[in-house]
């Protein structure tokens, strides 16, 4: 029997950005929190820690339910947190 894992942030809050969409087109730099636009609650947060070429290396410390540690992904992909992306929901909560 498969258990679901209970996720002790709120990632369904996250806004889903697709790579084409004009709020893909980020500048990520080493540091950033940043999630997977597609689908927030897989991989969860994670920080920048390396950028090569149009790719970043992403730590996010398992805070996904696909408890994904590391992962290579093109900045496309990619959404950094900050207050002009998600003020709209620090408010509400």
């Amino acid at each position: 029997m498969a258990t679901k894992k209970r996720l002790s942030y709120r990632l369904d809050r996250l806004p889903v950005i697709y790579p084409f969409n004009r709020r893909a087109d980020n500048n990520i730099q080493l540091g950033d929190l940043v999630y997977y636009g597609p689908s927030p609650e897989y991989y969860g947060i994670g920080e920048v820690v390396r950028c090569v070429e149009g790719h970043c290396i992403v730590d996010f410390r398992g805070t996904g339910m696909l408890n994904i540690e590391k992962d290579a992904l093109a900045m496309k992909y990619l959404i950094p947190i900050h207050k002009l992306n998600l003020g709209h929901i620090l408010k509400s909560t």
